[in-house]
């Protein structure tokens, strides 16, 4: 696909570039998940795949918003991991 191609392609999907950073930003975030990276990805992998096919933009859109409140429970997840850790670190023991 040359870069003229490319930028067709774009205008002709501009949610494309959302679903891209949907996906990139999930994939990074899985490096961290508790039952590993490998599982992550591949999950990741078959949910976009699944819905690879869909072209209505409402329905994108949608798509997309669930991917974000999955970021924002993945990264309240580690947070609580985080604490956790810290607390137990820090905590006196009894």
């Amino acid at each position: 696909m040359t870069s003229n191609d490319r930028l067709l392609s774009d205008m002709a999907n501009p949610l494309r570039a959302e679903v891209v950073r949907l996906y990139k930003n999930l994939l990074y975030l899985g490096r961290e998940y508790p039952k590993g990276s490998v599982y992550f990805r591949e999950h990741l992998k078959s949910a976009f795949m699944k819905n690879k096919d869909v072209t209505d933009p409402e329905k994108i859109k949608k798509l997309v918003a669930r991917g974000d409140f999955v970021i924002k429970e993945l990264e309240a997840l580690y947070f609580l991991r985080k604490y956790r850790a810290m607390k137990k670190r820090y905590e006196p023991e009894k």
